[in-house]
């Protein structure tokens, strides 16, 4: 177990995000807890400080607690081959499929326990008596009894789930119930999560950083310069949205680097950008990128100006990569590209199919005939520098045509709710938490069968000839994730679960 190093942050780009009112609405509530805490630290215990849907979202809430002057802080369990295998599969079938053939019986049992309580000997170096401990998903689920042993109040939450439970999620759970029944209290994603064990349960939506490297805003020409110079796209000329800081010369509309005035959509030009590449950022530092994408496509980079189709997510038999791929050539555009983008394999440790699941993506790009693997690429994100990498998803984000997240099981889509946030068109999953972001219609198009590749191609194909529907299901995509997916929301219903620890002893 190691503590993860959280750097400073600063309110300031909040206020101009979220506007005034609610900015200090959140500031007021934030007292409030401090004064109740009095003098307790928050730990949020996790399985890994990069990659996936946890860590981005403590990169983000940390901080600002952290400078909302509640003492949170992070620590990472560490693990074996063997417990990163198990807890794979773990997650897996507590989304109710089955994932690999092996088993979750008494011998793995054993060994996850063994690790985790590894893992929980180093507690008492962290956590004092009367802390809250946050243990997020089922990797470190085995250490909440050491941690309630050591006299902390813990919170099991949940990212993971099924919207029909199976036999799959029923193993999972008879695996990880004897460790989570022993938390004060449980957290969900939604409500389709919540099991009749759980202790205390709540819902609380996760949330995106509208000020960090992945969701601040980008003008045009600068998206295009960093994809051009990450070997993504062509220089060149092609449509660009959004406003803000950003690098690049030429001309768009947008505030930031070029000429233009107001907001909206426009043209930017991608010059002969090259790296390294360093971008002005809202919080932080200036975020530089300085390693390239690695690309598999068959010849040279796709044209600025072309559509691009985007799915971004790790490499997991659950995102269905494979399954956008093959929607993608029946939806039958050969005037757009397709950019299935997800992390370097080597960079998430906590994620040992990662590799597997990228390489039956290649080999599915190979069998396409020579026509379409000109028009589909797979993107490995370069993941030594974080911040570095989060900068490229967003602008790729910025320059997708549609963003499709074609989920079979999904707890709730973190890069949907970036797209969202960026008013990009989206094509998503009818399951779990993508149907609580999304309403079919108004924030984008679900599919109710996830697997049902015919629908999923249709899906793309209408979003991609009908730039009104695409625009429309953009603006209101934007103005859903500003209603309910950003950091004061999700802060303010965690801060509402500590008053209720504090002032009463239960959940």
């Amino acid at each position: 177990m190691r503590e993860v190093p959280i750097g400073p942050t600063t309110l300031a780009p909040y206020l101009d995000a979220l506007g005034r009112d609610r900015a200090e609405q959140l500031r007021t509530a934030a007292d409030r807890t401090r004064k109740l805490l009095d003098g307790r630290t928050v730990w949020n215990v996790n399985s890994t400080g990069a990659g996936g849907g946890v860590a981005e979202l403590l990169h983000s809430l940390v901080p600002l607690s952290r400078e909302l002057g509640i003492d949170t802080r992070w620590l990472v369990i560490e693990g074996d081959t063997e417990f990163w295998d198990i807890t794979k599969r773990l997650c897996t079938r507590l989304y109710g499929a089955r994932g690999d053939d092996g088993a979750l019986g008494p011998a793995e049992s054993d060994h996850y326990r063994r690790v985790n309580a590894e893992n929980a000997a180093r507690l008492t170096e962290y956590v004092r008596p009367g802390d809250i401990v946050i243990v997020h998903e089922s990797q470190p689920a085995g250490v909440i009894p050491a941690a309630k042993e050591r006299g902390a109040t813990v919170v099991w939450r949940s990212h993971v789930g099924a919207d029909t439970p199976n036999q799959h999620t029923r193993e999972g759970q008879r695996f990880v119930r004897p460790f989570v029944e022993r938390a004060d209290a449980t957290v969900f994603l939604t409500a389709r999560y919540v099991t009749d064990w759980a202790p205390s349960p709540r819902v609380i939506p996760p949330s995106i950083d509208p000020c960090a490297p992945k969701n601040m805003p980008l003008d045009a020409a600068g998206t295009l310069s960093l994809l051009s110079a990450a070997g993504i796209i062509a220089p060149g000329t092609a449509p660009g949205t959004g406003t803000g800081t950003g690098t690049g010369t030429g001309t768009g509309t947008g505030t930031g680097t070029g000429t233009g005035t107001g907001t909206g959509t426009g043209t930017g030009t991608a010059a002969d950008a090259t790296l390294p590449l360093t971008v002005p950022a809202p919080v932080g530092p200036p975020v530089t990128v300085r390693r390239p994408a690695v690309v598999l496509r068959q010849g040279p980079p796709p044209p600025a100006s072309v559509p691009m189709v985007v799915q971004v997510s790790r490499w997991d038999r659950l995102k269905d990569m494979t399954g956008v791929l093959r929607a993608f050539v029946e939806a039958d555009r050969p005037d757009a590209y397709l950019s299935l983008v997800g992390a370097d394999v080597t960079g998430v440790c906590d994620d040992p199919e990662a590799a597997l699941i990228f390489d039956s993506c290649r080999r599915a790009w190979e069998a396409l005939p020579s026509r379409w693997r000109g028009r589909v690429q797979l993107v490995c994100l370069p993941m030594a520098d974080l911040r570095e990498n989060a900068l490229l998803v967003n602008a790729i984000q910025q320059h997708a045509s549609v963003v499709v997240q074609k989920s079979l099981a999904e707890g709730f889509g973190l890069t949907a709710t970036e797209a969202m946030w960026k008013s990009r068109p989206l094509v998503a999953s009818d399951v779990a938490g993508l149907r609580e972001q999304v309403t079919d219609g108004e924030h984008g198009l679900l599919l109710p069968d996830p697997t049902d590749i015919g629908a999923a191609a249709e899906a793309i194909r209408r979003l991609l000839g009908d730039p009104g529907l695409a625009a429309r299901l953009g603006t209101a995509a934007r103005r859903r994730v500003d209603a309910c997916f950003l950091p004061d929301r999700h802060l303010l219903d965690w801060a509402r679960l500590f008053e209720d620890i504090v002032l009463t002893g239960e959940a």
